[in-house]
Parts: C-alpha cells; structure tokens; sequence
C-alpha cells in the first residue's frame, strides 16, 4: 500500500517525452494506462515545459507521446483507451493510481517501474463494473484550457482558449477581470477542465501570480500545465485561426483580430495540442466561436479611427489641387470606408442590449445613408483597401485604391510601379548572393525603400567593412542600413510614379465624394455614438480592472476609503485610501498639515471622484455617497500671470472673487493654500473673511491652509470641521532630531506638529546654525502670540442639538432602514449626543 499524497506542486520540473512519472487522479478525473508497446511514438523534442510547484501532482501519464488523463492512439480522441480499429469499442485496461479522498474507499497499491508500470486497485464495498462507469462519466468531458493574464498596464486582461477533443469546437474569449478574478474562475467552473495550460512566467522561480495561485487552489484535481510564454503568440493564433476556421464561422476573425490575449492563448492550445496530444485538425474544419464575459455586452471600437477628423476632411474642399491635397483626399476616402464597414458590427453588438441608451444608438445606426454610402464607395475602391498601420502598408493601400479597368492611365501608372518594385526586389537578391550577405529591403517615409543587413552578435559587421557599393551606412542598434546609386535613382522613379497615381485617383475620387457628400450627415450622429461609447467602454474597463464601486447620490458627500485614481495607476506603491465626509452640519472642513503631507493630493482626490461620479463612473473606495454639484470650483496652486501683469496673490484674488461671486448652496468648493502671497496678518484676515462669506452658504467647502488660527472658527460655526493629516516623530541617535515621517492619513482634529516649515528646511542643505536660529525665533513669536480661549457651556449645547439636528433630517430624506434598524440608529444618535456634550463639559 502506498500514501500517495503527495506535495501539489513541483516548481522547476522538466518532463520531456522521453521521462515517465507515475501519477495521480481525483474525485473528479482518473488515468487509464496502456502497455508501453501500444503507445505511441514521439520523435522530436517537445519546446513545453511542464512546470509544478512543490506538491503538485498531474492527472496525467507522462509517456512519450501522451500526457492527458487517457491514453490514445494517433488521431484518435477519446475518454478511453483504444485501438486504432476498435471504432467506437472500448478497451478496458489496468486502472492507474487512484487518489484516496477524504471519503473515498478506493485505496491504491502501486508496483511499478518506469518500463512497464504495473499497477493494481484494491476496492472495498464496490464492484469493478461501478467503479468503471464512475470512471466513464468523469471522464465526459474533456475540455483542455489556455489561460493567460496581461503584464504590466494590461494586468485584469484575460485570455482564454478552450477545446473539448470529443468535437471540434474551439471557443475562445478575452475579457477584463477583477483582482478577484471572479469571471475567469466562472468560466473554468463550467467548464471544468482536464487540463489547463498558463505561460510559465505565471510561477517562475517559485513566484506564483494571483491567478495562477488561485486556479491552483481551487482546482487541485485538475492538471495544470505550463509552458514558454513565447508560445502564446497573437500572430501564430490569428494564422491558426484563419487556416483550421470552416468558412460559416470565418466572422469570428474580424472579432478576434484586434484582441491579442485571445489569440496568444489560441496558438498556444492547439500547439500544445499537436505536441502533447498528436492531434492535428485538417484546414478549414474547426468550428471556432469567439464568446464574451456571461452577463456583458461587448463593444470594440479599437478600429475606429477619429471619426471627428475623417468628418472635418470630408467636408474640406481644397481650393488647389496638388500631390499634398490628393494625398489627403485619398487617405480621407479610406477612413471613410473602414469606418463605414464597422458601422454594421457595432449596431450587431448593441442589437441584444436593453439599456435605453444603447437602444437609441442601434436605432440610430441603421440610418439607410451608412449602407448607400459603402454601396457607392465599393462601386469604385477595391474591396480590400482598408486602414493599415505601418508607412510602406499605407502607401500600397492608397496606391491601389481605385478599382482597376475605372482609369486607364492610372493602371499604367500603377504597373509602371510595381515593376519597380520588382526590379528592387531583384537588384537586392543579387547584391546579396554576389557579396554572401543577410540582405532585405525595409522601407520609412524618409528614405524609402532602403537596404537591410543584421549586425548583431552573430554577424558583427562594422559600416568600414561594407563594400564601396554600399553608401549612407547608419548602424540603428544591431542592424546596418545603407542604400546604393542605384537604388537612389529608383527611389526617385517611384515617387514620381506614386505623383502621377495620386493625381490620377484624386480625380476618380473628386467624382466619387460629390456624388455621396449629401449623405454624410449621418457620420455626425455616428461621431457622437462611437464618443459616447468610448467613454463608457473606458469606465467599464478602468472599474473592472481596479476595486470600484458604485456611487450613491443622497445629499451627503460621504467616501470611505477613497483613493487618488491617477495615482494609483501612476504609482509604483500603492496611494494611501482615506475617507471623507461633509453634510449639511459639517459642510465646511479645515485641513491642516505639514508641507509634503497629501493635503493637495487629498483635495484633487475628492475633486476627481466628484467628476467621475456624475459622469457615470464607479469610483475607487470602498462606499461612496455624493451629492449632486451644479459647479466645482478650484483654487490651487500658485502661479503669476505674466501676460496680464498679475502677480501669484493676484491671480489668487482673482480666483477666489470669481468663487465668491458664483458660487451656490449645491457647489463644490476646494481651496488650497489661500492669501499666502501677502504677509501673515493680511493672508490671515482674507482667508478668515473669505471662510466667513462661505460658511453663509450651504456648499461643500475644502480647505487646507498653513493658518492654524483658522481652526479655531468651530468655536463660533458649528458647522465647521476640524482635519489633519497624520505624521509620526522618529527620533535620530545619529543626529540627535526629531524626524517626521508622513502617512498621509487624514484624522479629525488639529496638527499638533509645531514649525514643520522649519523640520523640513532641516531636510535641506541649509545649515544647521540657520535652522536653529528660526527655531528661537518662531517659539518667541508663538509665545507672544498665544491666547486662550475656552468655550462657553451654552455654544457647546448649541452645537450639538444643531448636529443632532441636521443628522435626524437627513435620517428622514436618505433613511432604507427598517423599523428596528432606524431605532437602533435613533439610540446611537442619543449616545452620540450625550457624548458630545459630557465630553465638552468635562
């Protein structure tokens, strides 16, 4: 008898065919092993890895030539052992090891060595013919599955292939996922995989990534297989794609074209396949579905170009024909014509929705003027002209455009340069084989079509080495490029060809413009559909890849655990969260703090949150509630004007009178470092003033000054709070110095840090002489300066009946408790009140 439970991974191991290994199955899958004779052979070596962390152990033999939980003959698939003439009979074989569950009382006894295993199952309470059709219906499904996540500013990304080898189905997806990765572990729960294939970056060196941790803890039983992250390559997927596609399903390449986690896992499935499996489909006979997130309308508009600015050319009539002005009308027509086919995709994706406004934008793409007006640019651009990337692509796309057989003129312009294309092609072939080297033709917008030549570790070759033929060497990294004589003059045939193509085509297309130039009103609506779109697609992609959620609207601005949401996609460590909170009894917050503490962080925070909310975004927090703003008024930073000879405290004035004149009871007002401009006793008395005419309104008000005499005005508004962002003192042996070190945590109360100006200084390379000096100095000035004043028991009642007050009427308006919850609120707004006003009186 043997225990074979054994570690769940084994990080670092390489099974090659050629290595056998003994393995293990679950409650939900088992092996069923066949002779060594009868197995298959696998010549060439395998470029996959198959890599487990400590602990691991596959659901699958390793055999040459196999490594799923069955063993199959060349091109049979199946969930059973086979002979290539058994058709659909099956052969039963020697049960391999079967994992002891908890439950289970199917134990194992192994015996074996790697030649020729020799395994044997002891059952209890269970007959040989249960256990066999146990075994036949876990092994129903036999889904193999390719996963792989972003990097970097893509991270949430999600690429997934899946295959079941009973049909030939491919389904593949990309989505965006959550930290969670709640939808990837959806979909592998329906599917329930055999196997599942991760690059092998996901747990390299040991280091697993949250998904590939996750997986494994939740699908312990299921195989998981890694392999080079090279193999998961969009451009062999997409070729994969189109050559194994049957013609019905050949849509699915304009949906997946674009989308390069999906195809990457695509190449890599069925080359995993192919090694591992020796499975290979036939062309053209593979039913391949690209399906979306469950629950999720898909939108792609990536291949939209700017239809604001294919709008603007298209209305544009230049008064001069010239090559400039051709070139331009013949790009705009391309534009045009890309952008018109991908009308009728993005009303299909919108067809199924049953938000109102994606209702009116599907009704609004299918105004007739879209389809007459592709119908007549297809009577006169080729059908395979497009928007391209890439210099050499564009000109080609532009070059050939027109039709053939529409301009004779234009097809002798357009032989005449293609021949020279040829002739280039032809001259770099033989200056490489009468010279021996690696040359090819590359082409950019500047020089044109130029000469090529690797110069790298392998071939290090200087530019004082290359034959005098060769003229213009420039070394770009490891390459050579250079040109000759000759190439030079054909260079300049080529351009005056494509002068005359251009030329030519702009008078087919001046025809073809004036004849659908009535119908392009459509294309504005379409301008504001594809804007609107893109701002949603982009809210949806940034809350599903981050932890947002979704605003309340009440009349209480309240977030908890809010963060900066640039920052947090700028920053390499993560920002500090912090809550906020302004109501009608405390609509107006002093935030006080140290220099470098987050205090104007903290207010562009609130400001963006605010916008993102009322544009319809969720938000980075963990709850958000916000009032609804007619403005959102800013005065930061500190900048002169020079053209209107305004100094840094003018332009502050002229800041806050604008804020002062317009602003309402539903304003947002942020105010950071006001009046600093001027001398303390006048910055001092403004700010005070201006707080003042605020505090008469009802707007949300936040302000952070260096003015600690500003914090007193709870004492006489009691709707005024009191906020500091926190430090901590780290005393120095070394230097013998009080150090801050800042949280940038926001806390309620006054900064107790005194002359933090001055600590910094300290941080500077002013001496310390000076430092201390200034020191002496504020501690005599403060000294002079300081009153004390204690409320008067009747201000201090006054203000908690006026917050009770304010708290009971919002209760009233936002209030979705039930009877007992709402009584519960009531009495914890009794102690609250209680509290408040002991803690005054003591």
């Amino acid at each position: 008898m043997t225990d074979i439970r054994q570690p769940k991974y084994n990080l670092g191991l390489l099974v090659t065919p050629g290595e056998t290994s003994t393995t293990t199955t679950s409650e939900q899958s088992a092996s069923v092993f066949k002779s060594a004779a009868f197995l298959p052979k696998h010549g060439s070596f395998t470029p996959y890895s198959r890599t487990r962390t400590p602990g691991y152990t596959s659901s699958t033999s390793r055999i040459p030539g196999t490594i799923s939980s069955t063993s199959r003959t060349p091109g049979v698939i199946s969930s059973t052992s086979r002979t290539p003439a058994c058709g659909s009979g099956y052969t039963r074989t020697p049960l391999s090891s079967v994992r002891r569950t908890g439950t289970s009382s199917i134990l194992t006894s192994t015996s074996a060595t790697p030649a020729q295993p020799q395994l044997s199952v002891i059952v209890e309470s269970t007959s040989e013919i249960a256990i066999t059709q146990l075994l036949e219906t876990l092994l129903a499904v036999v889904d193999v599955v390719a996963i792989v996540e972003g990097r970097g500013q893509a991270r949430g990304q999600i690429g997934m292939a899946s295959i079941d080898l009973k049909k030939p189905e491919l389904i593949v997806s990309q989505f965006s996922d959550s930290q969670a990765y709640v939808r990837v572990m959806t979909k592998l729960q329906i599917l329930q995989p055999l196997e599942i294939i991760m690059p092998n970056t996901a747990c390299e060196s040991g280091n697993m990534t949250k998904m590939f941790k996750l997986i494994s803890d939740h699908f312990q039983n299921t195989n998981i297989a890694t392999v080079q992250r090279k193999y998961f390559n969009e451009t062999k997927g997409l070729q994969y794609i189109k050559h194994l596609c049957v013609p019905e399903y050949k849509t699915v390449e304009m949906e997946v074209n674009a989308k390069y986690y999906c195809l990457a896992t695509t190449a890599a499935l069925l080359k995993y396949i192919e090694y591992i499996q020796n499975i290979v489909y036939a062309p053209n006979s593979l039913k391949i579905v690209f399906k979306g997130s469950e629950q999720t309308t898909m939108i792609v508009l990536s291949r939209f170009i700017d239809v604001d600015h294919l709008l603007s050319l298209t209305v544009q009539i230049p008064k001069q024909e010239n090559i400039k002005t051709a070139d331009s009308r013949i790009t705009c027509v391309i534009y045009l014509k890309h952008t018109l086919e991908l009308v009728e995709p993005l009303q299909a994706a919108l067809k199924d929705s049953s938000n109102q406004l994606f209702k009116a934008y599907f009704t609004c793409l299918g105004d007739d003027r879209f389809g007459a007006m592709l119908e007549k640019l297809q009577t006169v651009i080729h059908a395979d002209t497009r928007y391209q990337k890439g210099a050499l692509n564009m000109r080609t796309q532009k070059c050939f455009a027109v039709k053939p057989n529409i301009n004779g003129l234009l097809d002798v312009a357009r032989r005449t340069y293609t021949e020279i294309v040829d002739d280039i092609a032809e001259m770099v072939k033989q200056l490489s084989e009468k010279y021996s080297l690696p040359l090819k033709i590359s082409y950019n917008g500047t020089r044109g079509f130029f000469i090529q030549m690797y110069a790298g570790r392998d071939n290090s070759v200087s530019p004082a080495d290359m034959p005098p033929v060769f003229v213009k060497v420039v070394r770009v990294k490891s390459t050579l490029n250079f040109t000759t004589p000759d190439l030079i003059k054909m260079n300049d045939r080529i351009n005056e060809s494509m002068n005359e193509i251009y030329l030519m085509t702009n008078i087919v297309i001046n025809e073809l413009m004036s004849e659908i130039r009535g119908q392009i009103g459509c294309l504005y609506k379409l301008t504001e559909c594809v804007a609107v779109l893109d701002m949603l697609v982009s809210f949806a992609h940034a809350c599903t890849l981050g932890e947002y959620v979704r605003p309340d609207f009440t009349d209480t601005l309240a977030i908890k655990q809010g963060r900066h949401p640039i920052l947090e996609k700028i920053s390499i460590e993560l920002p500090v969260p912090n809550n906020t909170y302004a109501s009608e009894d405390s609509n107006f917050i002093i935030i006080t703090g140290p220099n470098m503490s987050g205090k104007s962080t903290y207010l562009k925070q609130v400001a963006l949150l605010q916008i993102m909310a009322q544009l319809g975004s969720f938000v980075p927090a963990q709850y958000a509630s916000f009032r609804i703003i007619d403005q959102l008024f800013t005065r930061i930073g500190f900048d002169d004007d020079i053209e209107s000879n305004a100094s840094t405290f003018m332009v502050e004035m002229k800041e806050v009178n604008y804020i002062v004149q317009n602003a309402t009871d539903t304003s947002l007002i942020i105010i950071d470092e006001l009046a600093r401009g001027t001398s303390n006793e006048e910055g001092l008395s403004i700010c005070y003033a201006v707080c003042e005419h605020l505090l008469s309104l009802k707007a949300f008000a936040f302000f952070a000054t260096h003015f600690l005499q500003l914090t007193r005005l709870p004492e006489h508004y009691p709707n005024v709070e009191n906020y500091c962002m926190e430090v901590q003192h780290n005393y120095t042996t070394s230097g013998g110095n009080n150090k801050v070190s800042y949280t940038h945590v926001l806390s309620k109360g006054c900064t107790q840090i005194k002359h933090y100006g001055i600590q910094l200084a300290e941080t500077s390379t002013l001496p310390k002489s000076v430092t201390e000096s200034a020191k002496q100095l504020a501690a005599s000035l403060i000294k002079k300066e300081q009153v004390t004043t204690k409320e008067s028991q009747e201000l201090v009642k006054q203000k908690a009946v006026f917050k009770l007050g304010t708290r009971l009427i919002q209760a009233a308006r936002n209030s979705r408790l039930d009877g007992p919850g709402l009584l519960s609120y009531m009495e914890a707004l009794r102690g609250q009140y209680r509290a408040e006003s002991q803690n005054h009186e003591e």
